[in-house]
């Protein structure tokens, strides 16, 4: 993914899931389209997996509580 948005959530009081979820939400509502995968950092997840429709996988590069949400890079 080389463009996406960025969200920040650290409510320790939500799951992963609800976390990405409300993110999801807010692009798909910002942007008017549903996005594809959504990047967290490596520590709050350990492989990839899906969320709804959307991948969730994990990165290094991602500060811990962000989640970089869009497109698949084709």
């Amino acid at each position: 993914m080389n463009v996406g948005m960025l969200w920040l959530d650290d409510d320790k009081k939500r799951s992963l899931e609800e976390k990405v979820d409300r993110a999801v939400e807010y692009y798909r509502e910002k942007y008017g389209r549903m996005p594809e995968m959504c990047l967290v950092n490596k520590e709050m997840l350990a492989e990839e997996k899906k969320i709804g429709k959307v991948s969730v996988q994990p990165w290094a590069a991602i500060l811990p509580h962000h989640f970089w949400v869009g497109m698949k890079t084709a």
